[in-house]
């Protein structure tokens, strides 16, 4: 019987090069997850990358293992941008907030609701004249938290 040597898949010098790779995928992935965590729910951050492919499993390139790679650090370096700026967003609404509540009436009729400042439900921060009519005409105003979300219709 004859023996025949078979030619590994993948030749010495790229098994390290492979395994770096694989490193700094699973350590980007990490990385994405725990940003698209931060931010929940109050972010909608989009983390799709890797489009599906077809035809079974198979040994990626090592160009591919690179490409990989290079893709998801782009996404996460998106990721953190739209956190970082949905946070800033949330920071000066919430600095609105206190200005509106040392000084009502110089924020008349101003609104901001609590998914702006990156909190959950429904309510809505409003400046509104005490007493109606009479607060407005004597120049009463405050700062009224809404009570939450309307009933379904």
């Amino acid at each position: 019987m004859a023996r025949v040597a078979l030619q590994p898949l993948v030749r010495r010098d790229e098994r390290s090069a492979r395994r770096d790779l694989r490193t700094q995928i699973g350590r980007l992935e990490r990385q994405l997850q725990d940003t698209l965590i931060s931010g929940f729910p109050r972010a909608a951050l989009d983390v799709s990358l890797v489009p599906v492919r077809t035809g079974g499993p198979r040994v990626l390139t090592l160009g591919e293992l690179e490409d990989l790679r290079d893709r998801l650090s782009e996404q996460l370096g998106r990721a953190r941008a739209q956190l970082a700026d949905s946070a800033e967003v949330e920071e000066r609404n919430r600095l609105l907030l206190e200005r509106m509540l040392l000084d009502p009436a110089t924020y008349r009729d101003v609104r901001i609701r609590n998914a702006d400042l990156g909190e959950g439900g429904c309510g809505v921060w409003q400046v509104k004249p005490r007493l109606g009519l009479i607060g407005m005409l004597c120049g009463w105003w405050q700062v009224k938290l809404s009570s939450g979300c309307p009933l379904a219709a």
